[in-house]
């Protein structure tokens, strides 16, 4: 992490043209570090700062930079100098940086690349968009299963350099097909002249280049590992990937439901930079919608005019009858979306869970009941108390016991009709349950109070 003073530091230099002072400060620092202190200059500084860094720091520098910052280097660097840094680009980061850029950049970058690193770029930008082939790395080392475990260390020695991990090691027969891998470890505690194939058991993982990137997240989670090889339809090796480019996808994945459980579509551009018009457009829809759903309130209270004017009383409990309905509905939705994110609850288990918040419901609903009872009980209202009371409390559980089911089971819904779940957003889950749990109030109370 980067501390104020230090930006601060870096700032007073660069306006002093102090550029050895510059090269100083940031020499010995993790490329994450030098990405984030530079990040928050402007891009004339921030160009500034990336032509006294040695090669192979810019180069890690520019793959943790956002893509923006990213873009505006491009076209704030000269030609040569961003040719170095996009030909040492790791594979996989550089296939991140050209699905960000428009057709006409990606042509303009592609034509800086050397042949082989064009065709390699050429290769992974040609797997589906979201696919697993898209976040792998052709570099890696494999070994064969017919070498011994010196030959195989040698190799490791040799070539290990150019490799994005050493964890792993695929191990391949003599047609280049993927028959197992290997953990380092198994090999350096194994005796040199032991043969590789003695030491495989079959047992093994891989990701297949079109599988989806969510579907490699699972795969990470479930089996704990570092790097996992990736193949064609066939079997053959194709590259590995490893388990940073899964956390961007993990991250990604998992701030987009957050923004649409919070009631917008989801941003593609980290939120500082995302244009007024953009964000008007993602977030105003769904706002509308949710005004048009509320003015059913109307309507609601409408229907019920005379018997209000009959009985006032009720209007002061609208709120609290709304906000317990609102609030037990987006809480359950919420549970249950993130819970379906981390596939703790599949399609089929739409019965365990409406059980598991029914019950909830009654109990919730029954506490806050009995808190709303004792509230009346000691108020004074025109109205018998008694009546009053009992009208409220029974609402309030019955208003409760509706939001959680609504709540839990509008997922299942969505994900049965092939939306994402997190489509069900708590403001709408909350609107949906304001109206009809409204009715529910006046249909409740009307029933027991008599009039």
């Amino acid at each position: 992490m980067v501390n104020e003073t230090a930006r601060d530091e870096l700032e007073r230099a660069l306006n002093e043209r102090r550029f050895g002072d510059v090269r100083s400060m940031i020499s010995d620092s993790e490329p994450a570090d030098v990405a984030e202190l530079i990040g928050y200059l402007d891009a004339e500084k921030r160009a500034v700062v990336y032509r006294v860094l040695r090669r192979e720091l810019a180069t890690e520098v520019f793959e943790h930079l956002e893509p923006e910052a990213q873009e505006e280097l491009i076209k704030s660097l000269g030609r040569e100098q961003v040719a170095e840094i996009l030909n040492d680009m790791a594979p996989d980061d550089r296939t991140s940086l050209l699905e960000e850029l428009p057709v006409a950049a990606t042509k303009q970058v592609l034509a800086m690349l050397s042949p082989e690193e064009r065709r390699v770029a050429n290769q992974l930008l040609g797997y589906p968009e979201d696919s697993v082939g898209r976040m792998m790395t052709p570099d890696y080392i494999a070994i064969r299963s017919d070498w011994t475990v010196q030959q195989a260390l040698d190799h490791v020695r040799r070539h290990g350099e150019d490799s994005e991990t050493l964890n792993v090691l695929p191990v391949m027969d003599d047609r280049g097909a993927l028959i197992d891998d290997l953990r380092v470890r198994q090999l350096l505690l194994a005796e040199p002249d032991s043969k590789i194939e003695a030491l495989l058991d079959g047992n093994f993982i891989a990701l297949k280049a079109t599988d989806d990137q969510e579907f490699a997240v699972q795969v990470f989670k479930e089996y704990d590992r570092v790097a996992f090889p990736v193949t064609d339809s066939a079997g053959a090796l194709l590259g590995i990937v490893t388990v940073d480019d899964v956390l961007d996808v993990a991250e990604e994945e998992a701030t987009e439901d957050i923004q649409k459980i919070g009631g917008s579509e989801a941003l593609e551009q980290p939120y500082m930079q995302v244009g007024f018009v953009d964000l008007l457009r993602k977030r105003a829809g769904w706002l509308v919608l949710l005004f048009l759903g509320q003015l059913l309130s109307l309507n609601v209270i409408a229907l019920f005019d005379e018997k209000l004017a009959q009985l006032t009383v009720l209007m002061l409990f609208m709120p609290l009858i709304i906000s317990s309905g609102g609030n037990s509905g987006s809480q359950a939705a919420t549970l249950v979306v993130r819970a379906m994110a981390l596939d703790e609850v599949t399609l089929g288990d739409w019965w365990r869970v409406l059980r598991r918040e029914v019950g909830f419901g009654v109990a919730v609903g029954a506490i806050l009941a009995g808190i709303g009872f004792a509230r009346i009980s000691l108020g004074s209202f025109e109205h018998d108390w008694f009546e009053l009371a009992l009208a409220v409390s029974v609402s309030v559980t019955c208003v409760v016991l509706w939001g959680v089911i609504l709540g839990s089971m509008l997922p299942f819904l969505m994900r049965a009709l092939g939306v994402d779940p997190a489509s069900s957003s708590t403001p709408f889950v909350a609107t949906l349950v304001d109206v009809t749990g409204l009715l529910l109030y006046f249909v409740v109370a009307i029933a027991i109070i008599g009039f």
